[in-house]
């Protein structure tokens, strides 16, 4: 199979985007690659010049580049226009079931929405997103997927000399909340009509109108976040040109996995008030949606009847963000229904957890076996497992195919970066293995959270 490109949202208007290459780069390796993606999509590094296309110094043919246009609410300050400032989306690959993708290189260089950044990125947070990403893919999340890490032989400066890197993504598409506030903030109503359908055909093609796709915006949303929560999984950085209207992980900034549990727990480095917290993150969400909301209301001719609609589906959130979370919880501790008083036995553990600063992953992989060794206060853990376990729906061993033995924690992530600037990729390729197979247990020291001196207390946007 060959590359079968068909960029359809190049042949959306021009104001969608602005057309360019890349900047070439020095000296481009190929670091890493994914190849069932790559097979996937057609990509035959044996064959076909993947380093170079994908280092940006070649154009596959049937590629049409472009930086795509989006605005976004940064920390509730709306950005009339963002961009991709260091993006260029080569084009959409049909892979071999027909499937549509958008393949985008991501560290490629200035584009004319960059502003005063340098639109490179360098090597961790490359290896940050990689590995974050395929590791919920395998997770089952819906996300943004990892093909390629192509080191570009050159420096980029932050604080200080760091070796560059690209990180080629591909997505379902790369269509966000602020793509629509780009056009909104414009009074565009032709371009917003022509996004609402391209969107719609994309990921919703059962949705009928503006109404239809909030409708399954939000759904999507609600679903994908309560899956986050299941997980542990702080984003960091829900900025509406973060947030994809498909429902899917977009821009592994800032994200972190929970170690020791807290429901106000926070790791980004730059949202200082906690806006972005865990606990906040579904709240967040529907707050996105009601902009996404705003953004389609000069797409319906009787306003005042769309804005009674609209918050209606935007009110519909909160519902289906419970089911999911309940469904989510249900799951990991055995429970095929859940009842009002199994919500209470829910969230009873998850405060034992947070008084106990347990881990939040290893206490319930740990229920399949006994957990009582991750309290510190056993004796609550014991009544808690009692009431529980006259509840539990399944045998208890089962729970292992739900809880996962290891994740992308923070500080072998880091651990993996600080070896790759050293040329030394093994730790990134063993822990990537690891997380390959999230239900097998893994090396015990993959298992373990931090040790005081491992601790991660920031993590950092860094591209």
């Amino acid at each position: 199979m060959a590359l079968h490109f068909d960029n359809s949202y190049a042949r959306l208007p021009e104001r969608f985007y602005a057309k360019q290459t890349a900047a070439p780069v020095a000296a481009p390796q190929l670091e890493v690659f994914n190849d069932a993606l790559g097979a996937q999509l057609g990509f035959e590094p044996a064959q076909q010049p993947v380093t170079d296309w994908l280092s940006g110094n070649a154009v596959p043919e049937g590629a049409d580049p472009l930086a795509q246009a989006y605005a976004g609410h940064q920390f509730a300050h709306f950005n009339p226009q963002l961009g991709d400032g260091r993006a260029l989306l080569l084009g959409e690959v049909l892979d071999r079931d027909g499937a549509r993708w958008d393949v985008q290189l991501k560290g490629s260089g200035r584009t004319p929405y960059s502003r005063s950044g340098d639109g490179r990125a360098w090597l961790g947070p490359v290896i940050r997103e990689y590995l974050m990403s395929e590791a919920m893919a395998v997770l089952g999340v819906p996300t943004t997927r990892a093909l390629a890490i192509v080191s570009t032989g050159e420096r980029v400066q932050r604080e200080t000399a760091l070796p560059g890197a690209i990180l080629t993504r591909v997505a379902r598409s790369h269509i966000r909340v602020g793509t629509f506030q780009f056009f909104a903030a414009r009074s565009d109503v032709e371009a917003l009509e022509a996004l609402c359908a391209h969107t719609i055909a994309r990921h919703f093609p059962e949705a009928e109108g503006p109404a239809g796709l909030l409708r399954a915006a939000v759904a999507a949303q609600a679903d994908l976040i309560a899956r986050w929560m299941g997980l542990g999984f702080v984003h960091g950085v829900m900025n509406t040109d973060n947030a994809h209207v498909g429902g899917i992980t977009i821009d592994y900034g800032p994200c972190a996995y929970i170690d020791k549990y807290h429901p106000q727990a926070v790791y980004s480095s730059i949202d200082h008030q906690g806006r972005y917290a865990y606990s906040a993150q579904a709240q967040i969400a529907a707050w996105n949606m009601a902009q996404l909301a705003t953004s389609l209301l000069p797409l319906m001719p009787d306003r005042e009847a769309a804005i009674e609609l609209f918050t209606e589906i935007v009110n519909g959130f909160a519902p289906r963000y419970q089911t999911a979370w309940r469904a989510e919880f249900g799951r990991k501790l055995g429970l095929d229904e859940v009842s009002d008083a199994d919500v209470d036995l829910i969230s009873d553990l998850l405060v034992l957890m947070a008084k106990d600063g347990a881990d939040f992953t290893n206490s319930f992989r740990a229920l399949s076996t006994g957990a009582r060794d991750q309290f510190t206060d056993r004796d609550a853990f014991d009544a808690w497992e009692a009431r529980w376990l006259a509840r539990l729906d399944r045998p208890r061993a089962q729970l292992d195919k739900v809880n996962p033995a290891v994740i992308a924690r923070t500080h072998r992530i880091e651990e993996a970066i600080n070896a790759a600037v050293g040329a030394d990729w093994g730790p990134f390729h063993r822990l990537h293995s690891a997380l390959a197979r999230p239900f097998k247990t893994p090396d015990e020291d993959l298992m373990r959270p931090p040790l005081d001196d491992e601790i991660v207390r920031q993590t950092f946007c860094g591209t």
